[in-house]
């Protein structure tokens, strides 16, 4: 390989990790409270949907729209495949920057969504609780799935679907929260979506939102 060759395999590496960093960095937003409405669970009739080898059992009509708080992507066990993606996301205080400045870190890992501060909370630990959650992501298709793996933290994103109950083989059962005050393990919502729509600054109330395809 020339010199030349390799210095521009060098330089394309180098402007690929800046674009990637660039395009991933997290986002401050102005103080305020960007999302003052808590998610919508509405009940319904179960329904099955299957995919692959899981079976889902929609439990619960639900729509979220919250600031992005964090992000992980997992890999290693075959459920996996089911739930790619967890998002952890905020509404009423939990989406304002002067709150989130308050806390030292937020984390995820082993399916928990993790906040820390240095002496006391910036707000009321209940509220904290009440005003945000991870959530297990099944995306219905592609499209979806592109929209969740774009997140950054700090924007706001818009999910619609439904939350599901899933089964699949060896007795596997993973359950999702009905709550949205609750903590600890089975806290998280299983959230099969359907539709995202994503915003750098806070949406007009005429946004629309992209639509899983038939």
């Amino acid at each position: 390989m020339s010199r030349w060759v390799f210095r521009l395999i060098v330089c394309a590496l180098i402007a690929w990790a800046g674009h990637a960093w660039w395009s991933s960095r997290p986002l401050r937003q102005a103080p305020g409270v960007l999302v003052p409405e808590a998610p919508v669970q509405e009940g319904t009739p179960a329904q099955v949907i299957q995919r692959g080898d899981f079976r889902l059992t929609a439990i619960a009509r639900y729509k979220l729209r919250g600031r992005v708080l964090g992000k992980k992507r997992y890999w290693d066990k075959p459920q996996n495949q089911l739930v790619p993606i967890d998002v952890a996301v905020g509404w009423g205080r939990m989406s304002d920057q002067a709150v989130l400045d308050g806390f030292s870190d937020f984390t995820m890992g082993n399916r928990f969504f993790f906040y820390e501060w240095q002496r006391q909370p910036p707000i009321p630990r209940e509220e904290i609780a009440r005003s945000a959650a991870n959530n297990h992501v099944i995306p219905a298709d592609d499209t979806v799935a592109r929209g969740i793996r774009g997140l950054r933290r700090g924007q706001i994103v818009e999910m619609q679907g439904w939350l599901v109950e899933a089964d699949g083989p060896g007795g596997f059962r993973w359950v999702s929260s009905r709550r949205r005050d609750d903590t600890g393990n089975g806290a998280c919502e299983l959230f099969f979506v359907e539709q995202i729509a994503t915003w750098d600054t806070p949406p007009p109330a005429s946004a629309i939102l992209l639509t899983a395809q038939p």
